[in-house]
C-alpha cells in the first residue's frame, strides 16, 4: 500500500510541474505578444539573418548587396528596446567589415561595399535608434504601441454603448471617424438612472477631428461618464464647462446636446451647449421638429448657463440626435442638411427605424471629411 501511495504522490507532483509549466509558458507567450515581455527571441532571430546576408553577399556579390544589412537594421528598429539594438548594431558593424576585407577594395571593381553603402546601413540604423529611443523615453514598451491604440479605440466603443431599454423602445447609435479613422471626436455616454426609469445621454462633438481629437475625447466621455446621473440633470453640463475649463487645451471647446427621458411617460428634457438641435418626428403629422435649448460651447467661459426645452415622444415618435458632421459641409448649410436628413429619415418610417442610424449617415454624409454620429429614438407604436 505504501508503495502505491508513493507512486501515486509522484504522478501527482508530475502533473503539478507539468500544469505549473504549462501556465507559465502561456504567461509568457501573453506578456512576449502584448510587448511587455523580453525581446530576445526577435533579437535573436535578427542577429541569425546578419551571418546569412554576410555569406550571401561574400558568395554573390551582384545579386545580394552588402546595403541588405539595412534590412535587419530596419526591422530591429520596429521591434528591439534600444540597448537589444546597439548589440544588433555592433554586429552589422562587424558583418559589414567582413565584407569589405572579403570582396576587396571597392575601387577595384562593381559589386563591392562602398562609403555609399556604409552611409545608407547607418543611416538607417540611426533613424530606427531615435525610434527606438522615442518608444521608450514615452513609456510604450517595444511592442505595446499598437496595443495601447487598440485599448484606446475599444474603451471609447465601449464607453459609447447604449443601455439596453425596456420593451416599447428602440435605440441606436452609429459612429463614423473623419477619413476612415479609427478614432472620432464625437462620442455618446449614457446610462439608466433613478432606478431605470430615466435614461440620461450625451452626444458630444470634441473640436477637431479623427486621431487629433480621439485622446481628449476619451478623457471627456471617461469624466462625463463619472458625472452622468451623479448630478441633477440641469447641473451636468454647468460642470462639463468647468471640467473642460479646467485642462486649459488649445482647442478646449466642445459642442454637446444632454437628453434626459422619462421612459415611462415618454416626457424629456433636452439641455444643449452650442449643438444642432435634434429632431423629433411626430407620427400623428408625419412632420419633423427641432428642438434645442439654449446655451454656449463648452469650455468658452465660466458661469455658462443651459436652459431645457421639454417635449414628449408619443407611440410612433422619433427623436434623433446628431453631430454637425452628418447635416454641415462647406457647399452646404446647416438647415440644408437638416432638411437633406429628415427627408431621407422618412424612408423608414414604415419599417421601423431599424438599422437606420447607420444607413442615414451613409446617405447624408458620406464622404464628408469630418466626424458623424447619431443617435437614434424611438418608441415604438
Amino acid at each position: 500500500m505504501a508503495r502505491t501511495g508513493g507512486a501515486d504522490d509522484f504522478w501527482a507532483r508530475w502533473r503539478k510541474n507539468v500544469h505549473r509549466a504549462r501556465n507559465g509558458l502561456r504567461r509568457s507567450g501573453v506578456d512576449y505578444f502584448r510587448g511587455d515581455g523580453s525581446d530576445w527571441i526577435a533579437l535573436a532571430g535578427l542577429l541569425l539573418t546578419i551571418p546569412a546576408i554576410t555569406f550571401a553577399t561574400v558568395l554573390s556579390p551582384v545579386w545580394i548587396d552588402p546595403a541588405a544589412l539595412a534590412l535587419p537594421i530596419v526591422a530591429g528598429g520596429l521591434l528591439l528596446r534600444p540597448a537589444s539594438l546597439l548589440g544588433l548594431y555592433a554586429t552589422a558593424a562587424g558583418a559589414l567589415i567582413l565584407e569589405a576585407l572579403k570582396l576587396g577594395p571597392y575601387l577595384d571593381g562593381p559589386a563591392r561595399v562602398t562609403p555609399g553603402t556604409v552611409l545608407v546601413v547607418a543611416a538607417c540604423g540611426f533613424f530606427g535608434l531615435v525610434l527606438a529611443q522615442f518608444r521608450a523615453r514615452v513609456g510604450v514598451p517595444w511592442r505595446r504601441g499598437g496595443t495601447m491604440l487598440f485599448d484606446l479605440r475599444e474603451r471609447i466603443r465601449v464607453q459609447s454603448s447604449l443601455p439596453r431599454l425596456p420593451q416599447g423602445w428602440h435605440r441606436e447609435m452609429a459612429l463614423r471617424p473623419a477619413g476612415g479613422q479609427s478614432f472620432s471626436g464625437d462620442f455618446v455616454v449614457a446610462a439608466r438612472t433613478h432606478g431605470g426609469r430615466t435614461l440620461e445621454a450625451v452626444l458630444t462633438d470634441v473640436s477637431g477631428k479623427g486621431m487629433d481629437a480621439g485622446s481628449r475625447a476619451l478623457l471627456l466621455s471617461g469624466a462625463f461618464g463619472g458625472l452622468l446621473g451623479s448630478l441633477p440633470p440641469h447641473a451636468f453640463l454647468p460642470a462639463a464647462n468647468g471640467y473642460l475649463l479646467r485642462q486649459d487645451w488649445d482647442e478646449g471647446f466642445a459642442t454637446s446636446i444632454h437628453l434626459v427621458l422619462d421612459l415611462e411617460s415618454g416626457d424629456y428634457e433636452i439641455y444643449s451647449a452650442g449643438h444642432p438641435p435634434a429632431l423629433q418626428l411626430h407620427a400623428g403629422s408625419g412632420r419633423w421638429e427641432e428642438k434645442s435649448g439654449e446655451g454656449p460651447l463648452l469650455g468658452v467661459y465660466d458661469g455658462a448657463e443651459f436652459d431645457a426645452v421639454k417635449g414628449s415622444l408619443a407611440p410612433g415618435d422619433v427623436l434623433m440626435l446628431f453631430t454637425d458632421g452628418l447635416v454641415e459641409a462647406s457647399d452646404r448649410d446647416i438647415a440644408e442638411g437638416i432638411d437633406r436628413l429628415t427627408g431621407e429619415a422618412d424612408r423608414y418610417v414604415t419599417a421601423g427605424f431599424e438599422g437606420a442610424a447607420w444607413h442615414l449617415i451613409e446617405a447624408c454624409a458620406k464622404d464628408v471629411n469630418d466626424d458623424r454620429a447619431l443617435l437614434l429614438l424611438s418608441r415604438r407604436a
